[in-house]
């Protein structure tokens, strides 16, 4: 058997780059094992979503209920490239942070949030008020972030319920007038039109 390191190709446009060996033409067989650089819980988190893409890709599961790859691909606001963003998804499932529901033949691939992703919104909703106060950003896309802000904890708790709802089949919680997800698009929207 030939064993070889490089990327695999898989069907239906996603190309992913596994860190392991695979037999020539065949599923992976054998995964690389990757130790933390410390015992350190900073750093396991910043290993798991302390690249460049994978916040990005949570914040758009989380805030715009993008759930299948091509949603995810075409919907990126900063143009994640097809092989990144399968790349990214693979990691956010080997780590606990999303899981994949199994697709017959034909059907797409749909990703959950687990309750390890549902808990990456307050290191979401931190990381957008320092951007308010510190980068620069159009007012569209800042109108999310500054409801968020306003709303304060209450919000991301409310959010976090609503998304467990959504990805974990939880019961719903009495709320009154529009969920989280329904006043951050009203946000958004006004700030379109």
């Amino acid at each position: 058997m030939k064993y070889t390191k490089r990327p695999i190709y898989l069907h239906f446009l996603k190309v992913v780059a596994f860190r392991n060996y695979y037999i020539e033409g065949e599923i992976p067989v054998k995964e690389e094992v990757v130790e933390p650089r410390s015992g350190c819980p900073i750093n396991a988190a910043v290993e798991v979503l302390g690249d460049r893409w994978s916040l990005l890709v949570l914040r758009d599961v989380i805030f715009r209920d993008r759930r299948y790859f091509r949603a995810l691909l075409t919907g990126s606001t900063e143009g994640i490239a097809s092989n990144i963003l399968a790349d990214r998804l693979v990691r956010l499932v080997e780590a606990g942070i999303l899981v994949r529901g199994t697709a017959g033949r034909g059907q797409r691939a749909r990703y959950s949030l687990t309750e390890a992703g549902i808990q990456t919104l307050p290191i979401i909703y931190a990381l957008g008020n320092w951007g308010l106060d510190w980068r620069p950003g159009s007012d569209e896309l800042r109108s999310g972030q500054q409801l968020m802000r306003e709303e304060g904890p209450a919000f991301v708790e409310e959010l976090m319920d609503e998304l467990r709802v959504r990805h974990l089949d939880a019961p719903p919680k009495p709320h009154h007038g529009p969920g989280p997800l329904d006043r951050l698009d009203a946000a958004y929207a006004a700030d379109r039109g």
